[in-house]
């Protein structure tokens, strides 16, 4: 539908892969090489002139004063297609192909996988048990290469800090950054409390705000805001904070192997996480950018993920435990009194096997899950 599509994600989501794959019968450019980048920032003109049927440039966010000259190109000829950018959305790739590609370029949010791409789709699917799955988390390296995840997670969070965050931020402590990113994932799926995450990490509120926001636009965390309905209740106005892969949060809270994670504390938050990132991926992936949404009131009642669908509202609440009990329907139950003809067609994720319906609930199992925009 665009003249330029433009591709952003987290390092090492798949982005060169697939658009090897996908446009293959186009010049492959990447601007991480040096000889290439300067003739890009040199001679503009003389360097689009040698694609003018169009190419892929790999991480254009490397010479953003391209994307003017780009503009001229496209609107001699506009064909579908004709050039595709990748890059990294936290040195600002987004925000600086809109302001000069506005109306013309097509963007695309490319994500670690999808549990439903990575096993479900698959002819024999050899799907691991969920406390492995998350433990191992969605990174395609982790799945093409068979890397061991301890392993490969570490050299991720090493590679983030010192290539992305010095370039990003002047950070000059950086062992008080990873104590910070570390601290984060123990508060994952808690309300955001910027004061109290500066204070333990010994920041001021400020920076610690700021580095929240280098955290997601590195795509590492989401925030999940909560939803504006109050059915004449007063609400929790904070967001929560979730990490899009749980083999990443498991790393950071020295998560050793599936055992280990299987009777840590947090391993309700790493679910709750997991299942609200595979809404997130699937939307992404989908073109979907609409928010989701979590509900509490000052009471204490809470659904996990709420979706909201224009003239109603559907709740999600996410159990980790394999067995089916009633307190699993308490919150929903509740919720879809209060919200009266708003609420429709209330679901439960967990960590069982049975899909039923059961007290006018939808029950899925984990390794299920609907992927419903």
């Amino acid at each position: 539908m665009f003249p330029v599509i433009a591709i952003t994600g987290p390092r090492q989501s798949g982005k060169t892969t697939l658009v090897q794959h996908m446009f293959s019968n186009r010049p492959y450019v990447s601007l991480e090489d040096p000889d290439i980048l300067e003739f890009a920032n040199q001679d503009p003109r003389s360097f689009l002139g040698k694609y003018s049927e169009g190419a892929v440039f790999d991480e254009a966010q490397r010479c953003p004063h391209l994307f003017s000259y780009l503009q001229r190109f496209v609107d001699r000829n506009k064909q579908a297609g004709r050039f595709i950018l990748t890059g990294s959305q936290h040195f600002g790739f987004v925000s600086k192909i809109t302001q000069s590609l506005a109306g013309r370029v097509g963007i695309i949010h490319l994500m670690p996988f999808t549990l439903q791409e990575r096993y479900l789709e698959q002819q024999s699917p050899e799907l691991p048990d969920m406390d492995t799955l998350m433990f191992q988390g969605l990174y395609p390296p982790i799945h093409d290469r068979e890397i061991e995840p301890h392993i490969w997670y570490a050299n991720y969070i090493e590679t983030y800090v010192e290539r992305d965050v010095h370039q990003l931020v002047n950070i000059r402590d950086l062992n008080t950054f990873r104590r910070f990113v570390r601290l984060c994932a123990a508060r994952s799926g808690q309300l955001l409390n910027l004061s109290g995450l500066a204070t333990d990490a010994g920041i001021t509120h400020n920076t610690a705000k700021s580095w929240i926001s280098v955290l997601e636009a590195s795509f590492l965390i989401f925030l999940l805001p909560p939803h504006f309905h109050n059915f004449s209740k007063r609400l929790i106005k904070s967001p929560k904070l979730y990490f899009f892969d749980s083999g990443l949060c498991a790393r950071l809270l020295a998560i050793q192997d599936p055992e280990q994670l299987s009777i840590h504390p947090l391993r309700g938050a790493l679910f709750e996480s997991f299942v609200i990132s595979e809404f997130f991926k699937s939307r992404y992936h989908a073109g979907i950018l609409e928010p989701l949404y979590y509900w509490r009131d000052r009471s204490g009642l809470e659904i996990d993920l709420l979706i909201d669908k224009g003239q109603t509202l559907q709740p999600i609440e996410i159990k980790s435990g394999a067995t089916l009990n009633k307190d699993y329907f308490k919150s929903l139950h509740k919720w879809m009194d209060l919200a009266g003809d708003a609420g429709q067609n209330p679901m439960l994720i967990y960590g069982g096997d049975m899909s039923v319906i059961r007290s006018g609930v939808r029950v899925y199992p984990w390794y299920q899950i609907p992927y419903r925009y």
